[in-house]
């Protein structure tokens, strides 16, 4: 399911996320406090301390460089490769102080520890000039330092044409427009004018595509516990010709069953030719009671009786089969909406084929604007390879997904779950 829409959405991200990798550096200035010290340092403190107390004088003499700083009493210190990047080239004069000076200074610290324990002794230290670092993590050479950290800045203009070949991944894979303008959005939210770590740009443009989405459906109906709440509940199912409307009545009458609720079919497709018996079948497969009248009746009035029945017989839910009709069909809409008029149902249901895609949407957008639906079923997801509708029909209708039809046995009816279906995408 939806292997194809995984394939271009993966090449896509890939694109994507190798632009903004090749896109131009900006440092940014980031000031870090209480970096951890190095061993080196560490090892450097100790010998200090140990000379001190036995009334030694240390000097640590700075040797101007061209790459970095070095200790003449220690070995230099080998950068790591995974932490330094590059070493700013810097020159810094370093004057020694007068002799005097120098006296005077360690005469103080001398006096300090010989009049206090070492642990709580202060020492004044001079103002040391700052060296600026180009690394990409933390060092330990001083407890606060100014670090340059590399990074990726995305500038709008960037970013729309690094935009584009996600772009035509999604619409090639029929995903809507307005959900690819909310995608968009939401990326440039998260990429644009905003530092992104070098080694952390396909992370952030996977993450951010995930949750934008995970926004695309609205929260499900459960129709079990509505079910339980009001009896008989009434769902009017509705759709185009050869949705899978029927075949989705009988596959929702097996859930129902399957969790102990009664239901009642309602044959109100009285235009289309056997469809009184393609129900009738599956009535007497799932051994539930079918409603029905004759061809060309009144479909309200098959609805109507359905729902009588069902009160008389404290029946748990009447399932209503419509005829298949277009949008621009006014006759057959006029009919649908005097069914709902009639029969009152608690939800109707918009039943589309996943693999039409864009079409499926806009049919669901029609319906809708005509008897204001209440939840959609997505029947042959299964082989929908591309997957446009199944993100896209809950976004722009703002209803949510119930089912997925995902086989032709009564039991492949699959509760929505937008998570797995994410995943399935490879997000």
């Amino acid at each position: 399911m939806f292997g194809f829409f995984k394939d271009k959405l993966k090449g896509a991200l890939q694109k994507f996320t190798k632009k903004v990798e090749t896109a131009p550096e900006k440092e940014v200035e980031v000031e870090a406090s209480e970096v951890k010290d190095s061993e080196q340092e560490s090892a450097q403190k100790n010998e200090s301390k140990k000379e001190i107390k036995k009334g030694k004088k240390s000097k640590s003499k700075f040797i101007k460089t061209e790459t970095t700083l070095e200790l003449a009493s220690e070995p230099p210190v080998e950068p790591k490769e995974e932490i330094v990047s590059e070493i700013v080239k810097t020159n810094i004069e370093v004057k020694e102080l007068p002799k005097d000076e120098k006296k005077g200074f360690f005469a103080r610290v001398k006096e300090s520890f010989s009049s206090k324990p070492f642990e709580t002794a202060s020492v004044e230290t001079p103002a040391v000039e700052t060296v600026k670092v180009k690394v990409e993590e933390k060092r330990g050479f001083f407890k606060s330092i100014a670090q340059k950290i590399t990074t990726k800045q995305v500038t709008s203009e960037m970013f729309e044409e690094l935009f584009w070949d996600l772009e035509i991944a999604l619409l090639e894979n029929n995903v809507a427009l307005e959900v690819v303008e909310k995608i968009k959005a939401d990326l440039k939210k998260d990429l644009v004018d905003k530092p992104v770590p070098r080694g952390k740009v396909e992370e952030i443009i996977a993450h951010s595509l995930h949750l934008s989405v995970e926004g695309l459906f609205m929260p499900g109906i459960n129709l079990l516990e509505r079910a339980k709440a009001k009896k008989p509940l009434v769902i009017c199912m509705v759709g185009i010709n050869g949705s899978g409307k029927t075949t989705s009545i009988a596959k929702l009458t097996e859930y129902f069953k399957e969790n102990g609720l009664s239901v009642v079919l309602a044959a109100a497709d009285t235009f289309r030719a056997a469809a009184i018996d393609q129900l009738q079948l599956h009535a007497d497969k799932l051994k539930v009671k079918l409603i029905k009248h004759d061809y060309g009746a009144d479909p309200a009035a098959v609805s109507f009786d359905a729902i009588k029945h069902a009160e008389a017989a404290k029946k748990d839910v009447v399932l209503i089969d419509t005829a298949g009709r277009l949008h621009s069909n006014v006759n057959l809409v006029d009919e649908m909406k005097k069914i709902v008029r009639v029969a009152k149902p608690d939800l109707k249901i918009f039943v589309g084929e996943s693999i039409t895609g864009n079409d499926c949407v806009e049919q669901a957008k029609k319906f809708d604007e005509a008897i204001g639906i209440d939840g959609i079923i997505l029947a042959k997801a299964d082989i929908d390879e591309k997957g446009g509708a199944a993100i896209s029909v809950s976004y722009v209708t703002k209803k949510p997904i119930l089912f997925l039809g995902v086989g032709q046995e009564y039991k492949d009816l699959q509760e929505f779950n937008k998570e797995k279906l994410i995943a399935s995408m490879g997000l």
